[in-house]
């Protein structure tokens, strides 16, 4: 039996996972923002959030 995360719990990880992900590579951070949707099957809301949060991060 498998556990259902809330989505927020999700984009919880996704964060974790684009800022180590920043540490490590030199990848850009539209391109982190995919993988880590299609990583923890984020929806289109979840997606917003992250662009959102790094844009806000980086100003």
């Amino acid at each position: 039996m498998s556990t259902i995360m809330p989505k927020s719990e999700l984009a919880r990880k996704a964060v974790k996972w684009i800022c180590e992900q920043m540490e490590q590579s030199e990848k850009p951070l539209p391109q982190l923002i995919e993988e880590a949707a299609m990583r923890y099957n984020l929806g289109p809301v979840d997606v917003e959030f992250l662009l959102r949060f790094f844009k806000d991060k980086k100003d």
